[in-house]
């Protein structure tokens, strides 16, 4: 079958009512990458609800990604930001059903989880085309980080087929004006992208 990327955007939410990350994760597994010769993708849009992060370990266990790729928005940022942590932590913003998080998402859990190492190969490749971006220690508080936390804690306990590299971009606000040019950079960003996480499965494989 070879080797599999999860690649997870989300649905609209409270103010965003046309989510760029759902887009931007359908873009980027329809282009094509000599690169990545062997993989699949499989893309997976999550709702914004608190129960989304339950969801993930769910899609975890039934598709066994080799590596996995979330993509959020962010409305006041105007670079794409490689997530380097998650944090065991939510606000009380309400989900796109009006439900409100726990205080601790994962209790028993660390306080953080950290990212993959390999964040210098990932950020290079995000700013091959160009566009502005940069590594980032703060998720926020809402769903992007509690999906990107569950999704690291589930890497951090180990999976059946062993090490699992995750890693969180949020796309800027900016994205939200549909400016098709950006976007065609930002996919072509993202792709590379998919090619130094594939790379960094492959050397903790």
């Amino acid at each position: 079958m070879g080797r599999l990327l999860l690649i997870c955007g989300f649905g609209p939410f409270p103010g965003v009512p046309h989510n760029p990350s759902a887009k931007a994760a359908a873009d980027v597994a329809r282009r094509r990458r000599p690169a990545l010769s062997g993989w699949r993708t499989q893309v997976e849009i999550l709702p914004t609800l608190w129960t989304s992060p339950d969801l993930i370990a769910r899609l975890v266990a039934r598709h066994r990604p080799t590596a996995i790729l979330l993509l959020g928005v962010a409305r006041r940022r105007r670079a794409l930001c490689l997530e380097t942590q998650a944090v065991n932590a939510a606000n009380r913003f309400p989900d796109a059903a009006g439900r409100h998080g726990p205080a601790r998402l994962l209790p028993g859990a660390p306080p953080l989880h950290p990212a993959p190492a390999a964040t210098a190969a990932l950020l290079k490749a995000l700013r091959s085309t160009g566009l502005p971006a940069r590594a980032s220690r703060d998720a926020g508080r809402y769903l992007c980080n509690a999906v990107y936390f569950r999704a690291l804690d589930v890497a951090a306990r180990g999976t059946a087929q062993g090490a699992l590299p995750v890693v969180f971009v949020h796309l800027p606000g900016r994205s939200l004006a549909r400016d098709r040019a950006y976007e065609a950079r930002q996919t072509a960003a993202l792709s590379q992208l998919m090619v130094a996480l594939a790379a960094t499965a492959r050397r903790i494989a």
